[in-house]
């Protein structure tokens, strides 16, 4: 416990963009992270089975991540579809020995499942319908399989200036055009409006979200042929 302390106070000279990567770590060391940690702004952790991941956050990555989720409240918002934010919150298993803090979560789809709710536990609840995960000086693959044990349904990850979407089949997360939580968008359009709102004013970006959103939806309402 007290190793880890150090780390997280003082990085040594090789720690690479913010992130730190350690092995045989029991679960209980974890937990007494979290409750250090519970409830204020700090590092992130990501558990599984003995490695521990610890990801400090830079403003770029706050950044991306937050007009991201800016983004799936505003398509909710329009497609008047229920959500709940639960942002960074940790999902646990501990019969799994896993455990992870998503950069932003949201239950769309189940949002009934857990409305009131203040604490969510995995082995009862659904986990969330959409995870958000940005790489700017690390990567989010290594959190995959803990997303995947989770069953989470569905990841976007920011990488590079590129939103992927990734669904969940079986075991694997695989590649897909289009989001299954909000099916009118897709990672092209997710790409090109993340990158617009580096352009504009953020009041001017969420009305062009907005009103591409009301565009879709006059479209499909048009009758065909």
């Amino acid at each position: 416990m007290v190793a880890t302390q150090l780390i997280l106070a003082a990085p040594p000279p090789e720690l690479v963009s913010n992130y730190v990567r350690l092995q045989q770590v029991s679960w209980e060391t974890y937990e007494s992270l979290l409750a250090d940690y519970d409830d204020q702004a700090g590092p992130r952790f990501a558990y599984d089975n003995g490695i521990l991941e610890i990801k400090m956050l830079s403003l770029s990555h706050e950044e991306f991540n937050r007009t991201l989720a800016l983004l799936v409240e505003i398509l909710t918002e329009e497609l008047d579809m229920d959500l709940r934010r639960l942002g960074s919150t940790t999902f646990l298993r501990k019969d799994l020995l896993k455990g992870v803090e998503p950069d932003s979560c949201f239950y769309i789809q189940n949002s009934d499942e857990v409305r009131g709710k203040n604490k969510v536990d995995l082995l009862n609840d659904p986990p969330p319908d959409l995870v958000i995960e940005v790489d700017v000086t690390s990567g989010s693959l290594n959190k995959f399989p803990i997303f995947a044990a989770l069953r989470i349904p569905e990841i976007w990850r920011y990488k590079n200036g590129q939103v992927t979407i990734y669904k969940l089949e079986g075991e694997d997360y695989w590649e897909v055009e289009r989001s299954l939580a909000l099916p009118i968008l897709t990672d092209e359009i997710a790409t090109q409006f993340l990158s617009e709102s580096g352009e504009m004013k953020s009041s001017v970006w969420a009305r062009h979200v907005r009103q591409w959103v009301r565009e879709q939806l006059d479209a499909q309402q048009q009758p065909q042929g």
